[in-house]
């Protein structure tokens, strides 16, 4: 059968048969269509004819199938054509039991290759190609590396496909689709996603840096990472690393921070671009303006206040801490909180610290504060002198000064600010005060306290007067002290104490110690206030003691030492010696005195008396004085001959009797007498003699007298002889004790004289115009230095007679001694 008249059976067929045959399109392509049925029973075989819908009269292709198939394709189709599909059951004779028929179009040709592809993100392709007419959509088919394929269905270009894995390489083709159904898949393209993004956490160690951390992203070899600050598009900070984190410092304080990154492929692409990421960085350390102690409800707390930063972005809490475990929080909007509950006299180091979303600051530098100080305990009264008292309390910790508040029980009112544990105050004696004390630090005041009642003792007596009436008693006077019953009177030195105790405002104290100082204390006493032992003591030094063991030194003939025990502590020591020749006196302020200018020969009395600013002590016991006897002023020595002389002197006050010496290498001479004159021999001629005396007293004490040499005469020639010489003169010849003198000759005669000098080392002279017949007294004498003559040389007598006019024999006649 032609394919005409076939299709205009099926048509006639069709129209008289059933229409039992459900047909549906399974799927199409641009060149055939796939046709699902529904079996018909009896049929042994099915056809199946395509004709298009604008020419139905012209079918373009036709199928036949088996009894058992319900689905068949029909090709030869041309693209985007829309076509009658009947499908017409058969039974063994050809026969038409039933038809079917279905319009559906053709799927339209195949597409050009895709143009682009491009990543939009990790999971993303944005897909470019070209339209097609008639196409209603587009499949887009992915195939992965696993053969694994995805198609997805788009209807224009750029088309995004999504849900893909990231960094993995496509196969991607299109096809068209149209009512009828879709193209064939066009040549495929390759393209690979790009990395995942890099997925960033971040942080604020510190105030100034943030720290960026990421897992690390599969197949990345670098990351790059941006910063910038919020609000602040100058800001912008670009760091490349091949780590997994950044940290990023000198940055702004309580500020926030906007970050980004992406990875890098080997193949050096642009990973995806991360979320953006917002981290603040920590606040900056708070400053402590003030700490202070304030009363809230009526209890003490600490308000501590601090410098807000007005320029962090964000919210800020507060935290303010005391080493002592209290804590306090404050949000932003405040800039103070209040420790609380708090004591006195507590240290607290006070810290405060401010933290953001980023975390906490640094805490600020410590501060420390002490609250207002307890108040003093323990208060105590001590009258010290009369009217000056001194309160005292105990130490109290962490103060820095003190007001004791006074009130007199008459309503007079004083206060005292001091730094110490004690306060001095005017106190009347007699009166009751009432004393409190208060403490102060920077913090402020104590609380109130202790509150102290006393009464003060009985007044001291005035006007005290204390005269030493005599070397050891004081004579102690003083007025009446109101309300006194009794007054003790105390003398205390070092070594004792003496009482009196009596009714009347005087008292005597005797037998005291000599050169003491004795602190005098009258004491007021009666039966209801006791005693006022603060009384002010007097003080009173006794007379000096009496010196003791005098002893006397002599130390040259005018000059004693006088010595005696020390006995005193502060003392003037008079030295008196009284005797017919005067007084002498001497001072000192040691031991020992020299009294000087004494006469000699003369008796003294001495003592020694000590002074001090308590008067004039007790004289000590004397001691006799004897000076040694005067030297005799005047002493004559009187050569009588060649071998004695005599030796007198002046009296000597206080000499009993002399000793008198000549002395000299050659030999001395020695005489002991009472008298004022001694005859002494054995002296030698032409020596010079020391002249010493000592003059002896009645006691046996000696002064020892020097005097002006002596110096014997020269010694008379010897073995004198006379001659007689032409023309009338005469020779005298002697030998001579020394050359040193001159010698005179003398020739005296009944009727004349006549004399010769001979110079010094000559031992003879010439004596001329001698008148002979008469007889010769011939004396040969050594001149002194002075030129006077020796008188005691012996005399020789010589007669010379005459013989003619000359001179005869000259015959020596013998000696004649001096008158």
């Amino acid at each position: 059968m032609k394919w005409p008249a076939i299709f205009v059976l099926l048509s006639i067929c069709s129209q008289a048969a059933a229409q039992d045959i459900e047909v549906s399109v399974f799927s199409a392509t641009s060149k055939s269509v796939i046709l699902r049925w529904t079996r018909i029973y009896g049929a042994s075989s099915y056809k199946v004819i395509a004709a298009p819908q604008n020419s139905p009269g012209n079918p373009v292709g036709y199928a036949v199938f088996g009894p058992h198939t319900v689905m068949g394709t029909i090709n030869s189709l041309s693209p985007n054509i829309m076509y009658t599909f009947t499908v017409a059951a058969l039974d063994n004779a050809q026969e038409i039991l039933n038809i079917g028929t279905i319009d559906s179009s053709s799927a339209p040709e195949v597409m050009d290759p895709i143009l682009t592809v491009k990543s939009k993100d990790s999971k993303t392709f944005i897909v470019s190609f070209s339209l097609k007419t008639g196409a209603t959509s587009y499949i887009i088919r992915l195939q992965n590396p696993n053969r694994f394929i995805r198609e997805y269905i788009v209807s224009s270009s750029p088309a995004e496909i999504e849900s893909l894995d990231p960094y993995t390489e496509y196969s991607l083709s299109i096809m068209s689709v149209n009512s009828g159904g879709q193209s064939q898949p066009s040549s495929p393209v390759t393209a690979k996603t790009v990395l995942p993004p890099p997925q960033l956490s971040a942080s604020s160690p510190s105030n100034d840096s943030i720290t960026v951390s990421w897992a690390p992203v599969a197949n990345a070899v670098q990351y790059s990472l941006s910063l910038y600050k919020f609000g602040w598009n100058t800001t912008f900070i670009k760091h490349n690393t091949s780590s997994t984190n950044w940290i990023v410092s000198g940055l702004d304080m309580g500020s926030v921070y906007v970050i980004k990154g992406f990875a890098w492929d080997p193949e050096g692409r642009q990973g995806e671009d991360s979320q953006y990421i917002n981290q603040m960085t920590r606040p900056a350390m708070p400053s402590i303006a003030n700490v202070s102690m304030v009363m809230n409800n009526g209890l003490a707390v600490i308000s501590v206040s601090w410098e807000r930063d007005e320029g962090v972005f964000g919210s800020l809490q507060y935290h303010v801490m005391s080493d002592q475990n209290l804590t306090c929080n404050s949000t932003s909007t405040s800039s103070s909180c209040i420790l609380a509950p708090v004591g006195c006299g507590e240290v607290h180091i006070v810290r405060v610290s401010t933290s953001n979303e980023a975390g906490p600051s640094d805490q600020s530098g410590p501060m420390v504060f002490i609250t207002s100080p307890c108040p003093p305990q323990s208060l105590a009264v001590v009258e010290s002198t009369e009217g000056s008292c001194t309160l005292t309390w105990d130490t109290v910790t962490h103060v820095d000064s003190y007001t004791a508040f006074i009130k007199r029980g008459d309503g007079a009112e004083e206060s005292c600010n001091t730094t110490s544990r004690s306060c001095t105050y005017n106190c009347t004696c007699g009166h009751t005060y009432l004393m409190s004390v208060m403490a102060f630090n920077q913090a402020g005041s104590s609380p109130e306290g202790q509150v102290l009642n006393d009464t003060t003792l009985l007044c001291c007596p005035e006007g005290v007067s204390i005269s030493a009436v005599s070397t050891d008693t004081f004579e102690i006077t003083w007025t009446v002290s109101r309300g006194a019953e009794l007054y003790q009177t105390r003398a205390a030195d070092s070594s004792e104490v003496i009482l009196c105790n009596d009714t009347a405002p005087v008292c005597a104290l005797s037998d005291l110690s000599c050169d003491s100082s004795y602190s005098v204390v009258v004491t007021p006493c009666n039966d209801i206030s006791g005693c006022n032992r603060a009384c002010k003591a007097h003080t009173q030094i006794t007379a000096p003691c009496m010196p003791m063991n005098l002893m006397l030194t002599q130390r040259n003939s005018s000059c004693f030492s006088v010595s005696w025990t020390p006995n005193n502590r502060l003392a003037i020591y008079t030295v008196t010696a009284s005797g017919d020749d005067g007084t002498r006196t001497c001072n000192t302020d040691g031991n020992s005195c020299d009294i000087t200018d004494l006469p000699c020969g003369s008796n003294f009395e001495v003592s020694v008396i000590a002074t001090s600013p308590a008067g004039l002590g007790l004289p000590s016991y004397s001691e006799l004085l004897e000076t040694g006897p005067c030297c005799p002023v005047d002493q004559v020595v009187d050569q009588v001959t060649q071998a004695m002389s005599n030796v007198s002197w002046s009296p000597a006050k206080g000499a009993h009797t002399f000793i008198t010496s000549l002395t000299s290498t050659r030999g001395h001479a020695r005489c002991h007498t009472m008298d004022s004159h001694c005859l002494m021999g054995c002296i030698t001629c032409g020596t010079n003699y020391t002249i010493t005396m000592e003059a002896i007293s009645h006691s046996g004490g000696r002064s020892n007298c020097s005097y002006e040499g002596f110096s014997s005469s020269a010694c008379c020639p010897s073995g004198v002889r006379l001659y007689g010489m032409a023309h009338s003169s005469l020779r005298v010849h002697w030998r001579g004790a020394g050359s040193s003198h001159s010698y005179v000759t003398e020739l005296v005669g009944s009727r004349n004289n006549y004399t010769c000098t001979a110079s010094p080392g000559e031992s003879s002279c010439d004596v001329p115009n001698i008148q002979c017949g008469d007889v010769y007294t011939v004396v040969v004498t050594p001149l002194t230095p002075e030129g006077s003559k020796v008188l005691f040389c012996a005399q020789r007598i010589y007669s010379v007679s005459c013989e003619g006019s000359n001179l005869g024999t000259v015959i020596y006649r013998g000696k004649r001694s001096v008158d």
